[in-house]
């Protein structure tokens, strides 16, 4: 069986099936080490016009989605995991107002079996869901989109490339920029044949065959590739 399951609350959910389907994520799904289902918010909205936002208390601008549709969802998709023996899941808000996505966040939750991801919209979602439903609310980045997707789709990839399975080798996320084994560090440069193209050579070092010159070179060339682009991370 897989080896962690996503379950994703959204309004569109035809933007994401294209992406589960392929690259690394759908070879996962395909060989079973992850699972993910979708679920159309609208299916649980509480009138026949399977309405679910409304104007904001207090007045102000843009449309408030409903805790209705939201909670009924989520308890939907809790029931059935408890009916399988599974666990609860960890629910996840997408929102602009969330702690910042990370490296370190990715490992942490690729360490649940199962994710419960919702996908925020219009203005946001009642507070009430955030209070008493969400037990995460996270934000990709300093800046907003029209919904929380796009937001899903970049969680669901960096947290599955910690899950056993999802990559060829367990080395390549933790040799990534930001991961544990580079120290939070920017990936330095890396080559591949052929050794010259168009007059540039790739270093000797690389090619010398000396593994402890080329860790120590690999490791210089980060430092200073992090301290041009992102000297934040060196503090």
């Amino acid at each position: 069986m897989s080896g962690m399951r996503v379950h994703i609350v959204t309004l569109f959910p035809e933007m994401l099936e294209g992406t589960l389907q392929a690259s690394v994520i759908g070879r996962a799904v395909r060989n079973g080490v992850l699972e993910v289902r979708l679920h159309q918010l609208r299916e649980f909205a509480t009138d026949r016009h399977a309405v679910v936002d409304d104007a904001q208390y207090g007045g102000g601008p843009g449309m408030v989605m409903k805790p209705e549709p939201i909670f009924a969802t989520v308890e939907s998709i809790r029931e059935n995991l408890r009916l399988e023996g599974k666990d609860a899941g960890r629910v996840v808000l997408l929102s602009p107002q969330g702690r910042l996505f990370n490296d370190r966040a990715a490992r942490e939750l690729a360490g649940q079996s199962v994710l419960i991801l919702v996908c925020g919209h219009y203005e946001g979602v009642d507070e009430r869901v955030v209070e008493h439903l969400a037990d995460d609310e996270i934000s990709i980045g300093d800046y907003v989109l029209t919904g929380g997707e796009l937001p899903a789709l970049v969680l669901l990839d960096a947290v599955a490339r910690y899950v056993p399975g999802v990559l060829g080798s367990v080395d390549s996320a933790r040799r990534d920029s930001f991961a544990e084994d580079m120290e939070g560090l920017l990936q330095g440069p890396v080559y591949t044949r052929p050794a010259e193209f168009r007059g540039w050579r790739v270093p000797d070092v690389l090619m010398s065959g000396d593994h402890e010159r080329i860790t120590a070179w690999r490791r210089e060339r980060a430092l200073a590739r992090t301290r041009e682009r992102r000297p934040d991370l060196l503090q």
